[in-house]
């Protein structure tokens, strides 16, 4: 080899990697968009794979060498197509008729390549309203898909916080979209895919579903199952899915040429056939009865966390949650905004994110709510106990008076780092040498 090959890691980048490490050790996840990857994906992600270039797909690739990752991606494909064991006549349940597309390399590039493949510039998307729960990628203004395309948005009735449907409908008819945009990142209710598909086939548009927050719960059939309703269909392969971070789709027959070309060579080059190997780890994986039992307790777990909220007169996100994640306005709690909820928490190695809540007056940097998921200290071993004992944790941190000194938060840190000894991650990780 050439000497300059074998010159050892980084000192630098060595030591960022265990304080990284070490910073994961000691927090509590509560990210919803967050997990732990197995050690067999972790390991996957970072083997030779990366050395290969494999521009186009399995059969009919543009370099030559690629006999080994062809085996690899098509081992990717046919696992994520059993996973949703729904076929694509939309409405219309049937096993295996439709395809699959495992390159994307992240969730929006998903959604900008399903946009690619079916709209023109200038052609209206009919997606959630961010502070909803929604998605940048769902037609907002400052995202690419609301600068190329026209992006209207739908929200959620003022009464309970849910999805209207009935008013989905009217805005439908009114905009007259191309295509309509299901799913969330910030919605904590069941999302009624038969009721979208009525609304598209009224106004003749496509229906796109984004499942990438509650793909494992769909894999696990605790969820209704998009790819029996949807034209497009989605993913980020990490969050509920615990894989690496990547995007994938699913698309009936009929849109199968215009998918793979958006994706390449529309908008992304070679594919990255170590992380696809990762993807198709974490698709054996969710392929096993011990992952469904993962993801109902990552349900029972957010729902324990949202009536421990609720117990306590916090105002919860359309009054709790039916999936991994629940959002609580904080504003009447001790004069908080988001940003700040979320600092006071940090200080306790507890990690949450800021987020907008419905009809929300204070802008995105800001925000009313936090946003807290179940799925990564799932993943660790929590359960109901756990989260509940979280969750007060939470409100002390919460009703700390401003401006106190730090004993109060001392003490509170000091009960997740007990919480926090009792489920380590990575006990056998080799560190960067």
């Amino acid at each position: 080899m050439d000497k300059s090959f074998n010159k050892g890691l980084d000192p630098e980048l060595k030591k960022i990697v265990k304080d990284e490490w070490q910073r994961q050790q000691n927090h509590i996840e509560l990210i919803a968009s967050e997990n732990y990857v197995s050690p067999a994906v972790l390991t996957l992600a970072g083997t030779i794979l990366t050395n290969k270039y494999a521009e186009g797909y399995p059969g009919r690739r543009y370099y030559n060498g690629c006999e080994n990752v062809d085996k690899i991606e098509n081992l990717a494909i046919e696992r994520f197509k059993q996973l949703f064991n729904c076929s694509h006549k939309p409405g219309q349940c049937k096993k295996g008729n439709f395809h699959a597309n495992v390159q994307p390399h992240s969730g929006s590039q998903a959604n900008a390549e399903a946009y690619a493949a079916i709209l023109r510039p200038g052609d209206t998307i009919l997606g959630m309203q961010l502070d909803a729960g929604g998605h940048l990628t769902h037609g907002y203004k400052i995202n690419f898909s609301g600068k190329i395309y026209h992006g209207v948005n739908y929200g959620v009735s003022k009464k309970d916080e849910y999805l209207d449907y009935d008013e989905i409908l009217k805005i439908a008819k009114e905009c007259k979209p191309k295509i309509i945009v299901a799913g969330a990142s910030a919605y904590s209710r069941l999302i009624d895919w038969s009721k979208f598909r009525k609304i598209v086939d009224t106004v003749g548009a496509y229906l796109m579903v984004d499942m990438a927050h509650i793909a494992g719960l769909i894999a696990a059939g605790l969820h209704q199952n998009p790819i029996c309703y949807a034209d497009i269909t989605t993913t980020t392969t990490h969050k509920t899915l615990r894989g690496p971070r990547g995007g994938a789709i699913l698309c009936t027959e009929e849109l199968k040429k215009k998918i793979d070309s958006a994706v390449f060579p529309g908008n992304q080059g070679g594919p990255l056939e170590h992380i696809i190997a990762a993807k198709a780890q974490a698709f054996y994986e969710a392929l096993t009865p011990e992952f469904k039992t993962y993801q109902m307790q990552v349900i029972k777990n957010a729902q324990a966390l949202a009536k421990t909220f609720l117990d306590a007169k916090f105002h919860v996100v359309a009054g709790g949650t039916d999936n991994h994640l629940l959002t609580v306005n904080v504003t009447n709690i001790n004069g908080l905004n988001g940003k700040e909820a979320v600092d006071i928490l940090e200080k306790i190695n507890i990690v949450a994110n800021k987020n907008g809540v419905p009809f929300d007056p204070l802008p995105a940097v800001i925000t009313s709510g936090v946003r807290f998921g179940s799925p990564a200290m799932t993943t660790r071993g929590f359960k109901e106990e756990q989260f509940i004992e979280l969750g007060k944790i939470i409100i002390s941190a919460w009703k700390l008076p401003k401006g106190i000194n730090d004993d109060g938060l001392h003490e509170l840190r000091k009960k997740v780092d007990i919480l926090l000894n009792k489920f380590p991650i990575y006990e056998d990780i080799k560190l960067p040498q």
